[in-house]
């Protein structure tokens, strides 16, 4: 035990050395990380596994890493879960708990659905590069073994062909595995996990369709006391701001097939850092959400040297009814807070720390922004715009960004509510602001990296309740 304490407290000590490391999201302990995968909670713990590259700090042969907590705040890194084998690299895809022994690999296991992703395949040209593969733990996520039957669902001739996402439909007894399909969703159906049976699909004509759909999750939540069926695409390009990002439909669900309230495109964050976004499985009525935090526009080229990319913060999900049509709402999870200070309008404060929650709620809707710098002049400021009904960030003085043309912006998202009174909150880690607005009806996420970390804060046309946050990792 005192080993482990030791470790932790080293591993703790070389991560706040590193620059631009955050010390309240998750990030892998080294190299590559991008799609967060099979979100689950079992016996008091959530399961976090992830795309990863363990031998560098780019994309390449993807794995499964692994990460547990029991908080959502605080993570213990695990053994890699899954490895690539003769079907090919471990794509992104969910995991189940199977509690009626569908499969037949014992009560309770859980299964991991996945994309296998052939590359010597995809060299020689073959569309039929993905297919959908198993694997199943006795021991509640920690040990998998792949199943000798792999792959349960075979590629029909489409070239995008991945990323399942499975749950247990109770109306219908059966499994349904909602599968991105290069311009669209396809939904199929299964009783035991490893025959599949083709639903039907969703997207032609709907949403946004700048690039490759990805990353579906398909789920119910209540609402006005009905249920409503939410699916989660994300695309690649074609977000608002540019680059890659992650649209919302509402609709309707009946085990075969998925009906929109409308044909409005709805974003989950309209920053430019929060991609793959899913949610964890076997939380009840509670809906937990997780991102990326990164874009494809630059993620490979962010100037962190020993790992790349984090995750947004978990964030619990609801509907709200606005005027009859039905909008997500994100909140983040509660955080630790040291210490606070209501800053005026007009006024500049230096914090202690860089993680930081600042918050404004009841003051009338008015032009506003707060800034956030450090000694060099560098900053990022973020408000709203009253002429234009709009929020922004603005990250075009942030610091470094000459690894890519594609990274300075300011950057916009529409105000949904129309209540007469400000509801916001920033929370600030070491190289990233996570954004909510109007309950998060509003949200955005942005990266950056200055060359000194942001302490000083500035508000103006509003006064904030500036909070520091307890370190976590």
């Amino acid at each position: 035990m005192k080993k482990i304490v030791l470790f932790c407290l080293l591993a703790y000590s070389t991560f706040a050395q590193e620059q631009h490391r955050p010390r309240l999201h998750f990030t892998p302990p080294s190299m590559w990380m991008n799609d967060p995968n099979g979100l689950f909670y079992e016996n008091g713990t959530y399961h976090l596994y992830y795309q990863h590259y363990p031998q560098g700090t780019v994309w390449g042969p993807m794995h499964w890493g692994h990460a547990t907590s029991t908080d959502l705040l605080r993570w213990k890194h695990q053994p890699i879960a899954l490895y690539p084998d003769s079907l090919g690299l471990i794509f992104s895809g969910s995991a189940v708990v199977d509690r009626q022994n569908t499969a037949g690999f014992g009560k309770d296991a859980v299964v991991a659905i996945f994309t296998s992703h052939n590359m010597e395949w995809e060299k020689a040209g073959r569309i039929d590069r993905e297919n959908q593969s198993i694997a199943f733990s006795n021991d509640h996520g920690y040990v998998w073994t792949k199943y000798a039957g792999n792959p349960v669902l075979k590629n029909p001739g489409i070239a995008d062909f991945r990323d399942p996402n499975v749950s247990w439909y109770a109306p219908g007894n059966k499994w349904i595995m909602a599968l991105a399909t290069q311009d669209r969703e396809t939904f199929y159906s299964s009783k035991d996990l490893k025959t599949w049976t083709r639903e039907s699909d969703f997207g032609a004509g709907f949403g946004a369709h700048g690039g490759v759909w990805e990353c579906p999750d398909l789920f119910s939540m209540e609402v006005d006391g009905k249920e409503k069926w939410v699916l989660l695409v994300s695309i690649n390009p074609g977000a608002p701001n540019g680059g890659s990002g992650t649209q919302y439909f509402v609709g309707d669900f009946d085990g075969h097939q998925f009906v929109p309230q409308d044909e409005e495109t709805r974003w989950i964050d309209f920053g430019r850092d929060n991609y793959a976004g899913v949610t964890f499985h076997e939380t009840g009525k509670r809906r937990v959400f997780l991102g990326w935090m990164s874009n494809w526009d630059y993620a490979t080229v962010v100037p962190t040297k020993s790992w790349r990319s984090a995750n947004t913060l978990p964030r619990d999900l609801a509907l709200k009814n606005i005027n009859g049509k039905y909008f997500i709402s994100s909140t983040p999870i509660d955080l630790p807070v040291e210490s606070a200070i209501k800053l005026a309008a007009g006024k500049s404060m230096k914090a202690s720390s860089a993680l930081l929650r600042i918050s404004a709620k009841g003051q009338a809707v008015q032009d506003f922004s707060i800034v956030l710098a450090n000694a060099k002049g560098e900053q990022v400021t973020m408000g709203y715009e009253k002429s234009t009904n709009r929020y922004f960030v603005d990250r075009r003085q942030s610091g470094d960004f000459s690894f890519s043309s594609k990274f300075s912006s300011r950057d916009y998202a529409p105000r949904i509510s129309q209540s007469a009174t400000i509801d916001f909150q920033v929370i600030t880690d070491v190289a990233s602001a996570e954004m909510f607005a109007d309950g998060g009806l509003t949200a955005m996420t942005t990266i950056y990296f200055p060359t000194e970390e942001f302490k000083v804060v500035s508000a103006k046309g509003i006064s904030v309740d500036v909070e520091t946050v307890k370190p976590i990792l």
